[in-house]
């Protein structure tokens, strides 16, 4: 089941504590495989799994800043690096989502990268896209 994300309003989904397991292009469309999808109704909390599906996008618009360790406070170091880039070098990896913002045709998504055997580092993903952002539910 399919739910299109109306930017004007107030959000029925959220990915905050969701991880990316994979990340898919097609030449248009950018998807976000999830293991689980938060739906917020009035009273009550649904959880499914999901993939989100980012319409007409450009993969050279959007980017990723990979830290050198997980950032609370002070200095900081670490690369940014193109989406397509990020697809290659962290295949493995999955990305936790603990912020969301979107902002217009932008979505930042700030989390943790984990990758098996490794400690986790923090992450900023930027996704731009000036089509529909899907939700799309596993059934």
């Amino acid at each position: 089941m399919d739910f299109v994300n109306d930017r004007g309003c107030d959000f029925r989904f959220s990915l905050h504590d969701s991880r990316i397991r994979e990340i898919a292009y097609d030449g248009n469309t950018l998807t976000l495989q999830l293991d689980q999808l938060f739906q917020y109704t009035e009273d009550k909390e649904t959880v499914f799994s999901g993939k989100v599906l980012f319409d007409k996008c450009d993969l050279d618009e959007c980017s990723v800043w990979v830290f050198d360790e997980t950032v609370y406070r002070g200095d900081f170091s670490g690369k940014a690096i193109g989406m397509k880039e990020y697809m290659r070098q962290y295949s493995d990896a999955e990305f936790e989502i603990i912020t969301e913002g979107y902002f217009g045709y932008n979505t930042t998504l700030t989390g943790w990268i984990f990758e098996d055997g490794k400690k986790p580092v923090s992450a900023v993903i930027y996704i731009l896209n000036s089509g529909d952002m899907t939700y799309r539910i596993d059934e």
